[in-house]
């Protein structure tokens, strides 16, 4: 009887172990972790790097902190899973105290090893990008501070606007002070049954801390993580430590390799929001100017005035003089 028990035990927790394994844990292909290199090769397997990326035994640096660096690593394989999870070790560290950047983006994109405008990356891409901009100089006025994590979905038709640093096109964000901490930083994307929820580790308490979820977004299958950095004439060392991708059980399982990357919500771009203490600003200089156009204006036409009078009686003598 007791055997039967014990034998009845044991294939409860086989076939628990089965469905372990099959769902909830890292895909080595889409992960990649210390040592980078395998045997004498300086190739890492499932990834290439491009730019001017550093594979050293502890980390794989992106940029120096140096001005105008791009560097971008890239996973070879497709990823053919419906939900997952990434989480990324990273660490954003420079000599700059009050200016610094760009920032680094990562991806999950169509197309791979492309390098371009948008943090190492093409612009018009297909697919998601977060966007962890570090550039402490930001352009434009924002209701924000800087660094801030965003995320953009595009189908190749929407262009990231530098000089509005992307806010007419993001789905959402959050303000994340990721630079120069002195313990480990992580971040989480999760995109399970349409949801994209993006959490931090920033705060050395081996916890996730929710930055946003979003509903409604659609993503396929078969496109290609990533990570890239740059610099400008801000710079900053953008270092990755490890990247792990793990496939989760969602209620999806239909095919999405044919669908186009999309938010439920966000058809057209965004309108920029201005930031109301530079609205302020901006009506007070306007102001200033009415102003001085008003006063110049009235200045020339007392002038005018004055001319005119002086021109009169210049005539007026000039007439009496023929008179006598």
């Amino acid at each position: 009887m007791y055997k039967y028990i014990l034998l009845l035990l044991l294939i409860i927790v086989i076939n628990e172990i089965k469905g372990w394994n099959t769902k909830d844990y890292m895909k080595r292909e889409h992960s990649l972790i210390k040592p980078y290199h395998r045997g004498t090769k300086m190739s890492i397997p499932y990834w290439d790097f491009m730019g001017s990326t550093l594979v050293t035994n502890d980390y794989i640096r992106l940029t120096p902190d140096e001005q105008s660096k791009n560097g971008a690593l890239w996973n070879t394989e497709p990823c053919l899973i419906n939900n997952w999870e990434l989480q990324i070790h990273f660490k954003v560290h420079g000599k700059g105290k009050d200016l610094f950047g760009d920032g680094l983006a990562i991806w999950y994109t169509k197309d791979r090893m492309l390098n371009g405008p948008v943090f190492g990356n093409i612009d018009y891409f297909n697919g998601l990008a977060i966007i962890l901009d570090t550039y402490s100089n930001h352009n434009g006025a924002h209701n924000h501070q800087h660094p801030y994590i965003s995320a953009m979905i595009n189908n190749g038709t929407l262009h990231y606007d530098h000089d509005r640093d992307g806010t007419h096109t993001q789905i959402a964000g959050c303000e994340a002070k990721i630079r120069n901490l002195e313990f480990d930083t992580h971040i989480s994307i999760k995109y399970l049954n349409n949801q994209l929820i993006v959490s931090t580790d920033l705060v050395n308490k081996a916890a996730w801390h929710q930055c946003f979820q979003v509903d409604g977004i659609f993503l396929p299958t078969g496109y290609y993580f990533g990570v890239s950095a740059t610099t400008g004439d801000l710079s900053d060392y953008h270092d990755i430590l490890s990247i792990k991708l793990y496939e989760l059980e969602g209620d999806d399982n239909n095919d999405r390799s044919k669908i186009s990357p999309s938010a439920s919500y966000f058809t057209p771009p965004r309108d920029h929001i201005e930031d109301p203490k530079q609205s302020s600003l901006t009506s007070s200089l306007s102001g200033v100017k009415v102003f001085l156009l008003m006063l110049v204006g009235a200045v020339v036409f007392v002038a005018c005035i004055v001319l005119s009078i002086m021109f009169y009686q210049k005539q007026q003598e000039q007439n009496r003089k023929r008179f006598y």
